[in-house]
Order: structure tokens, then sequence, then C-alpha cells
């Protein structure tokens, strides 16, 4: 009789923090199929074959999400695979992309509309071309997205579909196999409507189909990784705070007042911080941790001015927030971080 195999828990599990970003990524010894991958990837393939496509993606472990060029499948990030990963990610950058099943169901259909246009290399059509743009055109080092245009889809937060074609195709493509979602509804009024009805027509041209690049590559696996985790987060927190942020004075003096209050200004936005923080992060799709470091300089800035808060509290809140989101993408924008070069 076959023994089943269990689930070893890893010793590094019940190390600190400070133990743990000495370890290496090849040193963790994860494996996939003892993830929440596999299952959900049986979903995402059901999904896919509810819309008659064959296609089936493969997937590995790596520092985060990407599809390589001309690869039909898709890294999935590490810290993912484990809960004292995620814990370690959370403290990192005070969020874990992904970590819900919804949310991670929303980037396994992105990255899979990444992989299929790679299997089918549908890119290389004309009218792929006419409707998203060249493929081929290099990724900007940033973008400023246009949150009222109705010429893209709204699936991943920042607006993303904007970026570049690649991400334009992917975005619709996740709109498309959505379940449940009526997008011929949703998007019926928008200049986006062409590009879902081409992906409509697309699939099903190939739906039955057997893709003609199969590749299982993997580019990046996390077993031949020698970075640190250590390494791995100075890097990335370096991607999210790549200078100092600045916060104009005049507009925290207009906001806060000098004098005539014992609540200062600084108490209270530390105080409000997760609530500004999450807020912030909704409306405008930037990461938490780059949200924060604004915030800090924001706090920071109230405590050398000595400022106070002498209106009703929700009001001022309210107008922290708008103020914090504004700054957030200005410094997004003028620092110029885009993706993340590891």
């Amino acid at each position: 009789m076959r023994r089943r195999r269990t689930k070893r828990t890893p010793e590094w599990a019940a190390w600190s923090d400070a133990e743990l970003l000495e370890l290496r990524f090849c040193d963790l010894g994860l494996r996939i199929e003892d993830t929440v991958f596999p299952r959900r990837m049986e979903r995402l393939y059901d999904e896919l074959a509810a819309r008659g496509l064959r296609f089936r993606p493969h997937c590995w472990l790596s520092f985060d999400w990407f599809t390589p060029d001309g690869i039909p499948g898709f890294a999935v990030p590490f810290f993912l695979a484990h809960p004292r990963l995620q814990k370690l990610e959370d403290r990192k950058m005070l969020e874990v992309e992904g970590n819900s099943e919804s949310w991670c169901m929303k980037l396994l259909r992105h990255e899979a509309g990444h992989a299929i246009d790679a299997a089918f290399r549908l890119h290389r059509r004309k009218q792929w071309r006419k409707l998203f743009g060249s493929f081929t055109r290099p990724y900007p080092g940033k973008y400023r997205p246009r949150p009222s245009s109705r010429a893209y889809v709204h699936h991943l937060d920042a607006w993303y579909a904007q970026s570049h074609p690649a991400e334009d195709f992917a975005e619709t493509f996740a709109v498309w196999l959505r379940p449940g979602l009526r997008w011929r509804k949703r998007y019926a009024d928008w200049p986006a409507m062409r590009k879902l009805l081409y992906v409509d027509e697309l699939m099903e041209e190939i739906a039955g189909q057997t893709a003609p690049v199969r590749s299982r590559r993997q580019t990046s696996p996390l077993s031949r990784l020698t970075m640190t985790l250590g390494e791995y987060y100075q890097r990335k927190r370096g991607h999210y705070m790549p200078g100092q942020p600045m916060v104009p004075d005049p507009d925290l003096m207009r906001l806060f007042a000098r004098q005539g209050s014992r609540k200062r200004a600084g108490s209270l936005l530390r105080r409000w911080r997760p609530r500004l923080r999450e807020a912030v992060a909704r409306s405008t799709g930037e990461h938490s941790y780059t949200i924060d470091q604004v915030l800090k300089e924001m706090i920071h800035r109230c405590r050398e001015l000595d400022l106070v808060v002498e209106r009703p509290e929700d009001q001022v809140r309210l107008e922290a927030a708008v103020l914090l989101g504004t700054w957030t993408m200005d410094y997004v924008h003028q620092s110029g971080h885009g993706w993340i070069p590891l």
C-alpha cells in the first residue's frame, strides 16, 4: 500500500524575522504542490474549460507574479506559499498581494491572459495590434493613468490596463474570463467594449485548439535563486520608496492649525494611519508601503510645525485622506518607479 506523503513544517517557520531574512530563496525548500496554488489553478482551469478553452498554463514559485515573454505559463510569489512568509511580507510591505482567494484569482486570470497570448502568439495578429497597440513597445519606467478613461477595462488596481498593450490585453482577457461578470452590460457604452468583443471572438476561434507553443520552461524558479530574503526586501522597499517624499507645508497648514487646541495633528494622523493607508490604497491602487512612507513624512512635518486639529475630526480625516492620495500619486509619478527589476 502506497503511503500518502504528509507536509512537513519547515524549520524556518519558527524563526524570527531577522533569521528568516538571512535565508536564501533556494534554501526555503518550498514545493508548489504543498501550497494553495494547485487548488486555485484547478479553479482557473475549470474557468477556461467552461469557455471551451483547452489551454492549461503551468505555474511555478518565484519571487513575484510575472509571465516571461514567450512562455505559456507564469510565476507566482513565494510569500503566498506559507503563512510564515505571508506574515513577513505583511510586516515588510504592509500588504500581501493575492492573500485572499478572490484577489489571487484576479491575479491568476490576469497572468493567464499573458500566458494564452504567448501560447497562441495572439499579439502578432493585425487586429490585436490595432486595438491594443504594439506588443514590443518598451515597458515604461512609469505611467500616469487616466482614471476617467473608458477605453480600458478595470480589473487590477492602479488602472493597470493603461500601462502597456500587453497589460491591456491581459486585463481585458481577465474581465472576459471572470465567471458571473456581465461585461456586456457593464461596459456597454465604453470604447473598451471593442476590445472585449475582439477577445470574445478570438477565444471562440481558438476554443478546442491545442496551442502551438507548449513550452513548460520556468524562469527564475525559487530553487535557483541565491538572493537572500533580506536582499529581496531591501530592493523591493527601495523600489516603492526611491527617494524622500515631499509634503508641502502650506497644504498642511491649511488643513491644520498652528494653535488653539490640544489635539496634536501628528498624534491623530498616527492614530488614523491604518485607516488612511487603506482608504488611499483603495482609491489610488498604489502600494500600501509607498502610501505609508508619504504618511510618515506627513506626520513628521506636522510635529515639526507643531500643528493641531481644531475642526471636527471626521472632516479633517477625510481631507487628510484626499491630500495623502494626491501627494502619493505625485510622488509615484515624479520618482518614476514602475516594475521591480530583480
